[in-house]
């Protein structure tokens, strides 16, 4: 049976409906994070059996594209011409080189985290924390990226809804919901438990791959606002995509983004956007198992809304 949309209203109100504020103390900053325990990382680490590693990241390339908001900076402060150009050198004469990079991460082509303080809602972040702890002087005061700077380790669950409906991808603006998740978890013999790490595939890299980099504008497909109180019921800890996660356009007025809006600031819900997925796919595919260990340790920024990242799948 095909999941009702829910209605603005209705969505609206997942945001007391399914808050976590509180639910792990008023001063934590690991929300659903907490659900990544001890025993889940040993359940994680068994399913290491090939010893095989997976990258699921895009590679950061310093182009100008449509889909690209801010352009990655590349800068040579030396490089090896000079060098190549110099000759021989005396014994022990040290020799190298040195580059510069700068980007925005938080947009549509980096896979990134996003902290919890990435996102509010009526000027509150995850916890009820003021949104003026984020501070132009210093950035994220509070829930700052270095809330995981001890790395993120889990199992992780890929549900390839391309591959569910026979496709190479999913159409601009096609949303998934909770009943299709749950079509993908039975057709690969897997279910996404607590503490789980989920990457759901939509084939958005290939499309763009083939058709080149689009407007965001002509939209995305993503998840649906609907599998809000189906991700909190599962107990998903992070929730990734290979794109950013939100169904584009949304359905809604009031919300753009609703699992960015109502899962980070509501939720706790850490994100993980704009992952590639296709070697991953092609990799559970192959082995017919869906489950694997994810690893993934964003950078330690003082005051950082989120970090770029490339989270690891091991097999």
């Amino acid at each position: 049976m095909a999941t009702s949309l829910p209605t603005e209203e209705e969505v609206l109100g997942y945001i007391k409906r399914l808050s976590n504020w509180g639910r792990w103390g008023s001063d934590d900053q690991l929300g659903t994070l907490n659900l990544i325990t001890p025993e889940k990382r040993r359940q994680a680490a068994a399913l290491v059996r090939d010893g095989v590693t997976v990258p699921c990241a895009w590679p950061i390339v310093a182009a100008a594209a449509a889909d690209v908001t801010s352009q990655p900076m590349h800068l040579m402060l030396s490089s090896g011409e000079s060098a190549h150009n110099q000759g021989p050198t005396p014994p022990g004469s040290l020799q190298g080189v040195s580059d510069f990079f700068g980007l925005v991460f938080h947009g549509h082509t980096i896979t990134h985290v996003d902290a919890l303080s990435h996102i509010f809602y009526n000027g509150k972040m995850y916890n009820g924390k003021p949104a003026n702890l984020i501070t132009t002087a210093q950035g994220a005061t509070y829930h700052s990226i270095e809330a995981v700077a001890g790395g993120i380790v889990s199992r992780g669950v890929l549900l390839d809804i391309a591959r569910l409906r026979g496709v190479d991808w999913l159409e601009r603006g096609e949303s998934i919901l909770p009943d299709e998740m749950e079509a993908a978890e039975a057709a690969q013999g897997v279910r996404v438990e607590e503490g789980d790490v989920l990457l759901v595939r939509t084939g958005h890299l290939p499309r763009r791959d083939r058709e080149g980099p689009k407007p965001l504008a002509m939209g995305r497909p993503g998840l649906h606002a609907a599998c809000l109180p189906w991700l909190r019921e599962r107990g998903v800890a992070m929730l990734g995509a290979d794109m950013a996660n939100d169904v584009s356009p949304s359905g809604y007025e009031a919300l753009q983004q609703p699992i960015h809006q109502i899962g980070i600031p509501a939720m706790g819900l850490w994100l993980l956007d704009n992952c590639n997925l296709e070697a991953l796919s092609q990799a559970c595919a192959e082995r017919r198992r869906w489950e694997f260990m994810i690893a993934m340790a964003p950078l330690r920024i003082r005051y950082g809304t989120g970090s770029p990242v490339t989270p690891i799948a091991i097999f």
